[in-house]
């Protein structure tokens, strides 16, 4: 079974065609007779999709909805409305309820699995994000500010208060619709509601890339928007869009064509403007919700190879860095550089002036160490206040010129305390090259470790270097 579909309708053989419909498609189908049973149903867990009758004793469909968006656990199932009426009253109902798209019987089958597929794919990679801890990042994001942008909302949102986003209006030659409704649409939205040629799309740049594309399914040619549609999908700037494609009433084959291929929701002519901007309401905060899981993974990944405090790379990333740069020594007989470096009495910074000023002067030699290394050279945290820099494509010469640059600027280097006192450190060094007869890398960090400690013993705030 590829989804767990939920029916909800009061008579029992709409619920049996139904079932028969999406069975046959092997979705694995439950039956409820009313809202109140489909909520609890719901809150069991394992629903990917609702598909309910508008019209329903007691609670009706619109009001199931809202039910729905507003219970935090549920809140983002899709949702399916199903009406014998097609009046634009009824639609904006269902949709200012939060459904995702409304129906009208008799259902045409070929339109509702298209929409099923399409709503499963968004379902799913909701459902992935969660499996993958992205509860646990969202927690972690809040609470790591420097790593990411902390306090995104995270529920079921598509209100007209928060219908933020950049929207372009694209048709063919002679689309009378375009002015009218941008001029409709205009004050409805926070930012920009602008018509756009195909050209212009294509070359738009992520920093002005719409967040929705309205387009005619055809433009210059019949499905000239589709095909707009797949190379919009497949550029960098413009790939995490939302497309809504706008067909000719009926035109039900190309819209499972249209929702197959990518696009978010689909619309017919003529439309009016208070309906088109409650899909594209929908479509925004459904946007905001992909946009944010994508951040929070990308948070994840970061947390995953950086140091919170200093923001260099952690221990596990720069000895998997350390590793490769070694195969390449190995493989091209080429040499790189490695220094291994400890701040000095750093035990005696914490006792004499706390934790927090010794967390400071970590920051600052972590920021120090990589604004004096180039971009390609790795510089990572691998230890309490041990700190490993690797220098590709180098010799024994640079290595000791870089080193003595970096000692001598955490030397100089001043550190203001809270309290309005200052705190200087130094750091002592073991330096030396990877070697093309390396086994390993541990075999050279073995050797820099040697070399460091001999640094200190040395007195500190110098650097030993390996000669060989």
């Amino acid at each position: 079974m590829t989804g767990r579909i939920l029916i909800v309708d009061d008579v029992a053989t709409n619920r049996i065609v139904m079932k028969v419909k999406l069975a046959a498609a092997r979705y694995d189908v439950v039956l409820a007779a009313s809202g109140e049973e489909a909520i609890e149903i719901a809150l069991a867990g394992g629903i990917d999709i609702i598909i309910m009758d508008m019209m329903m004793p007691g609670m009706s469909g619109a009001e199931t909805c809202r039910r729905l968006r507003e219970t935090p656990a549920i809140a983002t199932i899709p949702v399916i409305l199903v009406t014998a009426s097609d009046d634009v009253e009824s639609r904006m109902d269902g949709l200012s309820a939060g459904a995702d798209d409304f129906l009208s019987k008799p259902v045409d089958e070929l339109a509702l699995l298209a929409r099923v597929r399409s709503l499963l794919r968004t379902r799913g990679e909701e459902q992935e994000f969660h499996a993958r801890g992205g509860d646990m990042l969202e927690m972690a994001r809040a609470a790591m500010p420097g790593l990411c942008e902390a306090g995104r909302q995270t529920g079921y949102d598509a209100t007209p208060a928060t219908s933020t986003g950049r929207i372009a209006l694209i048709g063919g030659p002679g689309a009378t619709w375009l002015p009218v409704q941008r001029d409709r649409l205009r004050p409805m939205f926070r930012e920009a509601v602008k018509i756009m040629g195909r050209d212009v799309a294509l070359a738009v740049s992520e920093d002005r890339a719409p967040d929705l594309f309205l387009v005619d399914a055809d433009l210059a040619a019949r499905n000239d928007g589709l095909r707009l549609m797949s190379e919009l999908r497949s550029r960098p700037a413009t790939r995490h869009a939302a497309f809504i494609v706008l067909l000719p009433k009926g035109d039900s084959e190309r819209a499972a064509t249209a929702l197959d291929l990518g696009a978010a929701d689909v619309s017919y002519h003529p439309f009016s403007a208070d309906e088109i901007a409650m899909r594209i309401r929908t479509q925004l905060a459904r946007k905001r919700r992909a946009d944010r899981m994508r951040d929070t993974l990308e948070s994840g990944l970061k947390m995953a190879m950086f140091d919170s405090l200093t923001g260099l790379h952690n221990r596990h990333y720069g000895l998997h860095q350390l590793d490769l740069v070694a195969t390449r020594c190995r493989v091209q007989g080429i040499r790189a550089g490695l220094i291994l470096m400890d701040i000095d009495h750093f035990k005696r910074v914490n006792d004499t002036y706390g934790h927090a000023a010794g967390d400071a002067a970590l920051a600052r030699v972590g920021q120090a160490l990589k604004l004096g290394l180039r971009s390609e050279d790795v510089v990572a945290r691998i230890g309490g206040e041990e700190f490993l820099a690797v220098l590709p494509d180098t010799d024994l010469p640079n290595v000791r010129l870089v080193a003595e640059r970096l000692r001598s600027e955490i030397e100089n280097m001043v550190i203001p305390l809270p309290d309005g006192t200052e705190l200087r450190v130094t750091i002592s060094l073991g330096a030396g090259l990877l070697q093309p007869a390396d086994v390993a890398a541990t075999d050279a960090l073995t050797r820099v470790d040697r070399a460091l400690y001999a640094a200190k013993d040395g007195g500190r705030n110098r650097i030993h270097l390996i000669e060989t």
